[in-house]
C-alpha cells in the first residue's frame, strides 16, 4: 500500500512538472497510448488546470488503430510490429497532427506478463514529436505488468519534460 501511495505521488509530481513545462512555453499536448491504456492522460488530468495545455488523447491499443487513426505506416507495422522506435515516433507525430497540438507523446511496447511480437515483457518505446524536433527512448523495464505500465508513464513524461526544457533543439533524425 505504501508503495502504491508513493507511486501515485511520483506520477502526479512528474505530471505536474510536464504540465508546467508545457504551460511555461505555451505548448499544447496530445497523447497517443498503447500499453499504458490511458494512464498518461489520466495522470495529467489528475492535476488541476491540465486543460490549459492538454488537448486530448487516443488509446490506440490495437495495431490497426495505430495505422487507421494515428496514421502509422501500415507496411512498417506489418514489417516490425507495434513495438518499434519508428512506430512510437509516428504515433507521437500522428496524435499531434490529429488533435492539433504542438507536442505529441506516445507509448508502445510489451507490458507482459509474457513476451509479445517477439519482444520480452518490459520492452517499451516512448517518443515525443513537435514541429521543431523529436525524441525517442527505448526502455527495458522490469517488474510486473502494472509496474511496467506505471514506469512507462513516468518515462514518457520525463522524456517530454527534458525535450521541452531543451526546446527540442537536440532532435533525432
Amino acid at each position: 500500500m505504501i508503495g502504491d501511495v508513493q507511486g501515485t505521488e511520483d506520477r502526479i509530481r512528474v505530471a505536474t512538472a510536464l504540465l508546467q513545462a508545457a504551460a511555461d512555453r505555451g505548448v499544447s499536448l496530445a497523447i497517443a497510448e498503447s500499453l499504458t491504456g490511458g494512464q498518461v492522460s489520466s495522470s495529467l488530468v489528475e492535476v488541476p488546470g491540465a486543460s490549459r495545455v492538454l488537448v486530448g488523447a487516443v488509446v490506440a491499443y490495437a495495431t490497426r488503430i495505430k495505422a487507421q487513426v494515428l496514421g502509422v505506416d501500415a507496411a512498417h507495422l506489418e514489417r516490425t510490429g507495434p513495438v518499434d522506435r519508428d512506430v512510437a515516433l509516428q504515433m507521437a507525430h500522428g496524435v499531434r497532427r490529429l488533435l492539433g497540438a504542438d507536442l505529441g507523446l506516445a507509448t508502445t511496447g510489451v507490458a507482459g506478463p509474457g513476451p509479445a511480437d517477439g519482444h520480452p515483457a518490459g520492452t517499451v518505446h516512448v517518443a515525443v514529436a513537435a514541429p521543431w524536433g523529436r525524441r525517442h527512448r527505448e526502455l527495458h523495464l522490469s517488474g510486473d505488468r502494472s509496474q511496467i505500465r506505471r514506469a512507462t508513464v513516468m518515462e514518457v513524461c520525463e522524456l517530454a519534460i527534458g525535450f521541452l526544457r531543451k526546446e527540442g533543439r537536440e532532435s533525432q533524425p
